[in-house]
């Protein structure tokens, strides 16, 4: 008899390990709270050890064909002219010129269509209690139905629910990393679909990527916590993108209004969560609700690479939920723990803290070419 898992969230990492688990002979199920795959979120990297990984699944192919064309980045002043660039081949991650970069929702899409066939997803569904014991996982849903699993994997992002109930409050587990960050399709600004158009302030970026003629704009901003954030209020998000922003957009006015008049942005803290362990009994965590460190992580590829290997070691030892687990996590935060140290240079790099460190920063990456 085949193990059933059941999976929160329809994302990067919740769908890579649905088609591993359903290929390997899971019974797989899927909730995701949305009701339908969101059009926002940045042009991320399929890079280093994901490569392998979707070349497996055979998504590869679609991957290359919804992949942005961008090989550089641009740093403008706020008249429009060039003050200094870098090529981005200077952040691949090991694989060369098989990695890609794709959009959020393109790369979600595809990779969860290669499972759909087989495993059960649900939209607009979540979990409301998780109670477990020696032999399983029982669940209560949202929409007021149960269901028995021998596996739970929490693949719900930063502000897990799987998380929350299981290991508790986030407070106790995220830390605010002094920036936040906004990204929203926009109007097409720029014809160049090979650069990325980046205007900063102190303490303030604006980007403009041409993500494959869907350009995608966004916001970043230095900014310590902000009292009572909900990461779920838009009207909030909208109020605080604009106190970041005004009279500081540069070449870009504009797109405050089109941010303003948008149904559907990202908007979030840049946040690290780090937890002792990602697993209790048969619940585990999987990509940022237990390790995020978002924006600057390489999350989208840490997702791929660890469901696969939470996929290999749930299938090499399916009756042992310590094992599998511990082997699990003992890998992956070998892949993990490198990139969240990496948060300080990435920060200099993308969102200078003031008008020297910008200067700085346009002068120090011309040696990265």
């Amino acid at each position: 008899m085949s193990k059933a898992v059941l999976i929160s969230g329809a994302g990067i990492a919740g769908a890579t390990l649905a088609y591993w688990l359903v290929r390997n002979g899971f019974d797989v199920t899927v909730v995701e709270r949305a009701r339908k795959q969101r059009s926002s979120g940045n042009p991320i990297d399929v890079k280093g050890p994901a490569v392998e990984v979707v070349e497996a699944m055979g998504v590869m192919p679609a991957l290359r064909a919804a992949a942005s064309a961008v090989d550089r980045m641009s740093f403008v002043d706020e008249t429009g002219r060039k003050r200094s660039g870098l090529r981005l081949s200077a952040f691949q991650g090991g694989a060369g010129d098989r990695e890609v970069e794709v959009a959020r929702a393109d790369l979600a899409g595809i990779l969860l269509g290669a499972a759909r066939d087989k495993a059960e997803v649900r939209w607009g569904e979540s979990i409301s209690a998780i109670a477990q014991d020696a032999g399983g996982v029982d669940i209560r849903f949202e929409s007021g139905g149960t269901g028995r699993y021998d596996y739970v994997i929490g693949a719900d992002g930063l502000h897990s629910n799987v998380r929350r109930l299981v290991f508790g409050d986030e407070a106790g587990f995220i830390r605010h990393m002094g920036m936040y960050a906004a990204t929203l399709p926009v109007d097409r600004v720029f014809d160049d679909e090979r650069e990325v158009v980046m205007f900063n302030r102190p303490g303030r970026a604006i980007t403009v990527h041409p993500s494959n003629g869907k350009a995608v704009a966004a916001f970043m901003f230095r900014q310590a916590a902000v009292p009572g954030f909900d990461h779920r209020d838009l009207a909030q998000h909208k109020r605080l993108v604009a106190a970041a922003f005004a009279g500081r957009t540069g070449i870009f006015t504009g797109l405050l209004d089109q941010l303003q008049a948008a149904d559907d942005i990202y908007f979030d803290s840049v946040s690290r969560i780090s937890l002792p362990h990602w697993s209790i009994g048969r619940i585990a965590l999987l990509g940022d609700a237990g390790s995020s460190l978002s924006l600057f992580g390489d999350g989208s590829t840490l997702a791929i690479a660890g469901a696969h290997i939470l996929a290999e070691e749930l299938t090499r030892t399916p009756d042992d939920p310590r094992q599998a687990l511990a082997s699990y996590e003992r890998r992956h935060r070998k892949l993990v723990e490198p990139k969240q140290r990496g948060f300080r240079a990435a920060t200099a790099l993308m969102v200078p803290g003031t008008a020297a460190g910008i200067a700085l920063r346009n002068t120090a990456v011309r040696f990265l070419r």
